[in-house]
This record gives structure tokens, C-alpha cells and sequence, in this order.
């Protein structure tokens, strides 16, 4: 007997749902043509009980078990159906699956001892949820951001990030340990630690989570993985990506940060001199230019250009002027950036961006500053 004969032979067929037939009545409507489901008949007295991994002993009483469609009038299965069947015939042991479908289990299981086949075991996994801009949380979907993989790795996060976060939503080690290689998970993961309750998605927590896997990469395995992002702002140009590397791995979070973090080494932006101004340096528009002033004539007139003298020459010049290291630095950087958040300080821009570029813009610095005096 194959599955439709033995599903036929076990289930009642019914033209409309809750309506009983006699075999009459049915073998009459089958003559006449008309369409009908194979639904499967639920007992209606005493409960079914079932175990799974992550909830334990669950109950549930017969007479709240609905009969379910088994096959639809075009003649398929459904999905509730061909699962049972799929599962059985490719010799699943464990069914792993979301929450929400716990309450289906027990017509599941109905269906594999109907056919006289052996339950799996069930493990049940907590939602993952989303948190709203109010504040509100539901089931994670595309309005809280990118929720798959490959939408993930898209934004900027690495692979081996996204495993690790994703295995800590819903499941708790044993100790307090957060960053795992996959070797590690493998050997720490137990059922036992899976929570029974929703786990939220947090996206500034994966952030983190990223960050900490950047900041431990060596500067050739950060250089490889950030070079499609370098390609966005200097094409194939030839930069110095082990110096970027050293400004940027401490600081970056996605890569897709990168361009914008970068960007103005490429071309220097348009800005207002009114960025001069910065309290906590102690700068403006008085000072910024007798500053700045100074510093380009004492970088002209260095020897060698790298990070050492030119940092040397900066702060032996504060120290000189009587000037906070800020009063100095502040002015420059501006200057060099045309921005006042960077990754690195003025020291780590001038080394990158060269001799012949950084008088350059100093000099474009300088003219907005003496404009108007």
C-alpha cells in the first residue's frame, strides 16, 4: 500500500471541514466529481504528549487539535503533510526549528504513529526578534535591517562575526566567554544552554562583535578584506594600505565605513574655515592662522617626511609657543582633512598623504583663514 492508498485508508475524506460524511454519502460525492481534501482525523478525547530538547514535557489536550488538510483538491500534499514524509524517508533523527511551531508538533507526531514510524526528536529554538525605532520589539524582519547572511556580509560585517553573534542569540555558555572561533563553538555548544525565551537582534552588538574580529586580524588579512571598499575611493591607485590599516582596524566597525572614513584622502572636501574653531583646542579664527602659519613653515622645512619628525616638529613647536599640543594639532588637521572627524590625527594624515599634498592643502587652509583679515 503506498502513502495516498494508506493516507485514504486511515483518514476520513470530507467535502467541507467539521462536516462528518458517511462512506455513502462519500463514495456518492467521489462518483459525482466533486473536489475534496484528505484531512487527517483527530482524536477527539484524552491529550497527546510529546518531548522536546529546549522546552521539556509538553501536553496538549486532543480536543484543541483541529483535523488538518493532508492533501489539497489540486491533489498535493501539504506542507504539513510532505515535512513527515520528507523527514521519515531521508532518515532525520532531529528536527531543529523555530518556536512557533510547537503547536503543530502534535499533529506531527499523530501522523508518525499512524504510519508506525519513530518520532524524531524535537528541538525547538527561541524567536529572534527585532527592536523598532519606538522602542517596540516583534519578530525580526527586513524593516529592523538586513536579516540574512549574505544581507549582513553585504553591510560590512565579516563572516566568522556574524556566526559568532548569531550563536549567542538564544543560547548562554557555560562561562562568560563572548568571541569564539568555529572550532570553539563546535566544542562548547550544548542544547542544554539554548534559552526558552525570545533573543533580540542587536545590530550595535554585532557592531562590536565585528569590530573586536577586525581589531584582531593582522594588517595583510585586514588590507585583503577592506580592498574592495579602498577600490570605491582611490580605484586600482597604488595607497599605502598597511598605514590605513594601522589607522583603521582600531576604529572600524563595517567596512562599509571605510570610503567615508577615507574619502578625503582622495580629494580634499569643501569646507568652512568656521571648522578652525574648536574650544576644547582652544582655537579660532584669531589664532588658527598664526598657528597653522607656523607649522607650514616649519614642516616645509623638514629634512625627512614621516610620522616621527613630522611628529616631533608639531609638538616641539607647541612646546615652544607655550600652546596646548590641541592648539597646534587642531588647526593642522583641519587643514589636511578638510574635516573634524578622522580616523588618526593630523600626524597619521600628513605621514599618508606626503610632503608635496600636505603643503598643498595647508596652503588652502591658510588662504580661507587669511581671507577677510
Amino acid at each position: 500500500m503506498d502513502f495516498m492508498e494508506l493516507a485514504k485508508a486511515r483518514y476520513s475524506v470530507r467535502k467541507y471541514k467539521n462536516t462528518k460524511l458517511t462512506k455513502e454519502q462519500i463514495d456518492r460525492l467521489l462518483a459525482e466529481g466533486v473536489p475534496y481534501v484528505i484531512r487527517q482525523k483527530m482524536p477527539t478525547q484524552g491529550s497527546t504528549t510529546f518531548s522536546d530538547a529546549v522546552f521539556g514535557e509538553i501536553t496538549v489536550e486532543n480536543s484543541e487539535l483541529q483535523d488538518q488538510i493532508l492533501i489539497k483538491t489540486d491533489g498535493y500534499p501539504t506542507y504539513n503533510f510532505a515535512n513527515v514524509i520528507d523527514d521519515h524517508t531521508m532518515g532525520i533523527t532531529h528536527v531543529v526549528r523555530g518556536s512557533e511551531y510547537l503547536s503543530s508538533t502534535p499533529k506531527y507526531n499523530l501522523l508518525y504513529e499512524a504510519f508506525g514510524w519513530e518520532i524524531p526528536t524535537y528541538i525547538h529554538l527561541p524567536l529572534i526578534m527585532g527592536k523598532d525605532e519606538d522602542g517596540n520589539v516583534s519578530k525580526l524582519s527586513k524593516r529592523h535591517g538586513a536579516t540574512g547572511f549574505y544581507d549582513l556580509i553585504e553591510d560590512g560585517y565579516l563572516p566568522q562575526a556574524i556566526i559568532n553573534y548569531i550563536a549567542l542569540l538564544g543560547w548562554c555558555p557555560k562561562d562568560n566567554q563572548e568571541i569564539f572561533s568555529l572550532s570553539e563553538l563546535e566544542q562548547a555548544f550544548d542544547i542544554g544552554g539554548i534559552s526558552k525565551s525570545p533573543a533580540v537582534f542587536d545590530y550595535d552588538k554585532l557592531s562590536w562583535f565585528n569590530g573586536e574580529y577586525i581589531k584582531a586580524m593582522s594588517a595583510e588579512e585586514f588590507t585583503e578584506v577592506a580592498m574592495p571598499y579602498y577600490k570605491k575611493v582611490f580605484g586600482d591607485k597604488e595607497m599605502p594600505y598597511k598605514k590605513f590599516a594601522e589607522i583603521l582596524q582600531k576604529r572600524v566597525t563595517q567596512l562599509t565605513q571605510i570610503p567615508e572614513m577615507l574619502d578625503f584622502f582622495a580629494e580634499l572636501p569643501e569646507y568652512s574655515k568656521d571648522l578652525f574653531v574648536n574650544k576644547k583646542s582652544k582655537t579660532n579664527l584669531e589664532n588658527a592662522p598664526v598657528v597653522l602659519r607656523e607649522a607650514y613653515e616649519r614642516l616645509k622645512a623638514l629634512p625627512e617626511w614621516t610620522a616621527e619628525p613630522i611628529h616631533d616638529c608639531l609638538i616641539n613647536m607647541a612646546k615652544e609657543k607655550e600652546l596646548k599640543n590641541g592648539t597646534v594639532m587642531w588647526p593642522v588637521r583641519i587643514a589636511a582633512a578638510g574635516k573634524t572627524v578622522t580616523p588618526g590625527g593630523a600626524i597619521e594624515i600628513l605621514d599618508i598623504l606626503g610632503r608635496e599634498e600636505t603643503m598643498r592643502r595647508l596652503e588652502i587652509g591658510l588662504e580661507k583663514l587669511e581671507e577677510g583679515i
